[in-house]
């Protein structure tokens, strides 16, 4: 069978290559570090409290958990990064989430972390816990807890209780997870405090180790509302729920028991239902992950070619491309991943040489720019995805829609609501991953956040909001310079320097992917050269679902 191939003509000793190499590798080595210190969790007084209590922390569970020599792939590492700093931050939020093998099995994790004030939940740790059940819920993901919480961060219940996406969305999720028949193991391994206590009991199974509480209210509360006097094993140990109450399923003498008896209870699950989607033996790529540093531009003015990066993450190098001749500024074509069949949709970064639209005369057209021809091809693209059952990955480097005389005669708006109208309603898994600027309604029309990926990473080059940093201090200093004189106050160039400084720091700040990861905009930070495994992980977590719904687009602009 003839494939086609992509070629390279990377160089890996230009002086560009190795200027662009040194500064993702600077990146990284960056995050990387911020990285390690997250998960020290509440720190080395706090993990050895933990310890003193005969309990492992919630790394150390994971580790004896997953399958021996396997790679834990965490999401939402960042969550609550440089947020809740008046209450001693909450690194990761307290919990910990991501994707595992269990018994050869991809179960999603969530697990408390004790370290972090107790395991209780801030406004963060709800909303991390309801983003990886969401995720376990779109892709069927069987899903265990290990449950070690105080409940409700009571300083902030305002922003924990009330809300659709607050801490009762968690229990609600339980129950729909278990109508759908996806698998939910659940182990008490420290307190399981007041509402919280419900979440292990929505559960297809319950173990609780000795030691650890399982009650709607405390000894104190207790005492305090009704004048009961009881001990925390009487009113909710373990060895009660196992003899008197019968909530409990397993009653373990300790956490290595009961981490043995979630991988036994795992062992017996029945096998998933056939994938809908089309999986042949992997392939590696025909070239190093690693190059990507080099070939890869986070700078606005350069340019690239995104068809290097494929080559690097497509399993050899084959790429079918899509109306390779129309459109160029959106690469649109057919390839694999890890063995997963993929549509994928990339920004071209190379500006193009093309004929303007119904003449003969030449034009070029902006690399990461969206033109009505790229928008038509994509939205084609996309419907003949939905139509063979094929996965979409989205990679985002787009400065937004052309604008101007040109693009609006040519029907700019109607191609782009075309587009936007296809991922919207996609019915086939989408996969996104921002590589370098997503900006404006280019985000939207590349699947960002609003339109349900199944799973959304960034690069550490990343950058998305409304409008790129340079060009929102701009027009945000604009208008504050106007403001200023219509009160009669003059600015000097040095003032409105130190305006523009000022306005453009804090938009970039809030541009940079750390601040997004900290709000869960995007799951998880990756590696650039770890692309193809977080796409694998990805792909092979969509395949779990075999439901695919009717496709339909509506009314569709033409």
């Amino acid at each position: 069978m003839s494939a086609s191939v992509l070629k390279t003509a990377a160089n890996r000793k230009s002086p560009e290559f190795e200027k662009s190499t040194r500064r993702i590798i600077d990146l990284l080595t960056e995050i990387k570090n911020q990285e390690e210190q997250i998960r020290q969790g509440g720190g080395s007084k706090a993990i050895e409290s933990q310890h003193k209590k005969g309990r492992l922390t919630a790394r150390e569970r994971i580790a004896k958990l997953i399958d021996p020599g396997s790679q834990f792939f965490e999401l939402g590492i960042y969550a609550a990064f440089e947020m809740y700093e008046e209450w001693g931050g909450a690194p990761s939020a307290g919990t910990i989430t991501g994707l595992a093998k269990v018994c050869g099995r991809t179960f999603m994790l969530i697990c408390n972390d004790a370290t972090v004030k107790a395991g209780a939940f801030f406004p963060m740790t709800a909303k991390k816990v309801i983003r990886a059940q969401n995720i376990a819920i779109e892709n069927h993901i069987p899903t265990i807890y290990l449950v070690d919480s105080a409940g409700v961060f009571l300083p902030l219940q305002e922003d924990v209780f009330p809300d659709t996406d607050d801490f009762g969305r968690v229990f609600r999720n339980n129950a729909v997870m278990s109508a759908l028949g996806i698998p939910q193991i659940t182990a008490i391994m420290g307190m399981c405090v007041a509402g919280g206590a419900y979440l292990p009991v929505m559960c297809d199974h319950i173990l609780m180790t000795e030691g650890s509480g399982l009650f709607l209210a405390g000894p104190a509360l207790v005492q305090a509302a009704i004048g009961q006097k009881s001990s925390a094993e009487e009113l909710g140990g373990a060895q009660m729920h196992a003899q008197i109450s019968g909530t409990v399923d397993f009653r373990e003498p300790d956490e290595d028991a009961c981490l043995k008896r979630i991988r036994a209870l795992v062992d017996k699950i029945g096998a998933p239902s056939p994938s809908p989607f089309s999986h042949l033996k992997p392939r590696d790529p025909l070239y190093p992950a690693d190059e990507i540093y080099g070939i890869f531009s986070s700078d606005p003015a350069k340019q690239y070619e995104m068809r290097e990066i494929l080559a690097r993450i497509v399993d050899a190098g084959e790429f079918e491309e899509y109306r390779a001749e129309y459109g160029e500024t959106l690469l649109c074509g057919y390839a694999r991943v890890g063995g997963w069949a993929a549509g994928i949709v990339a920004n071209q970064k190379k500006h193009v040489q093309t004929l303007a639209r119904g003449s003969d005369q030449k034009r070029m057209e902006f690399g990461g720019v969206i033109y009505t021809e790229s928008a038509e091809k994509a939205a084609r693209f996309i419907l003949d995805c939905n139509q063979n059952r094929i996965p979409l990955v989205f990679l985002h480097d787009v400065n937004g829609f052309m604008v101007g005389k040109d693009a609006e005669w040519s029907g700019i708006i109607r191609a782009g609501a075309k587009m936007v109208n296809a991922v919207a309603n996609s019915v086939v898994p989408k996969i996104t991953v921002i590589c370098g600027g997503s900006f404006g309604a280019g985000n939207y029309a590349m699947c960002g956040k609003a339109y349900d990926p199944r799973f959304m990473f960034a690069w550490p080059t990343a950058r998305f909001a409304v409008m790129s940093g340079d060009s929102a201090a701009g027009t945000l200093v604009e208008i504050k310079l106007k403001q200023l004189e219509r009160e009669g106050k003059k600015v000097d160039e040095k003032q409105k320097k130190d305006l523009y400084e000022s306005v453009r720091s804090t938009y970039e700040h809030q541009t940079d992917p750390r601040y997004a990861a900290a709000r869960l905009w995007v799951d998880a930070i990756i590696d650039p050269a770890h692309t193809r495994e977080a796409l694998v992980w990805a792909l092979e977590a969509a395949s779990l679902n075999p439901e695919i719904r009717e496709f339909k687009t509506g009314v569709l602009q033409t």
